[in-house]
């Protein structure tokens, strides 16, 4: 297991930002059960119970790079994040950036660009997840 030391680099507004999927995991015992919450209606239902750690192809659309993710991710970005309603103006900062980041496939994003995609003023998006504390994983790209 590669441990991702956070950067010594203060964030700006053109930071840009994904949600680590891998850090998530590793620091959220219940990251499953979290992420089963922005799972459709359809598929809320039908894993209801478990979720397999099946892994699946998912296909970066800027870079071609293919990358395994597991069922849970998979769903959550090919599926249920295309569905209507998905992205809405109402909900917490964190809950907001973290589906326009399933909605885009995780393709990282700087706190102005979220701002301009939620209506939410880019130094609150940057405050938010430019500090040491972790939401959701969304943090900095790390290179």
């Amino acid at each position: 297991m590669v441990i991702k030391l956070p950067s010594l680099v203060k964030p700006t507004l053109n930071t840009k930002f994904h949600i680590d999927f891998d850090w998530w995991k590793n620091h959220d015992r219940d990251w499953r059960i979290h992420m089963r919450s922005f799972l459709c209606p359809e598929h809320q239902a039908m894993f209801s119970d478990a979720i397999t750690d099946q892994k699946f192809d998912l296909i970066d659309q800027t870079t071609a790079e293919v990358k395994q993710v597991d069922a849970l991710e998979y769903l959550l970005i090919t599926h249920c994040a295309k569905q209507d309603g998905f992205l809405s103006k109402s909900g917490t900062l964190v809950d907001s950036v973290f589906k326009v980041f399933l909605t885009n496939g995780n393709q990282p994003l700087t706190p102005t660009e979220l701002s301009d995609i939620l209506s939410k003023p880019a130094q609150t998006i940057l405050t938010t997840f430019g500090g040491l504390r972790v939401y959701k994983g969304i943090r900095p790209i790390q290179f």
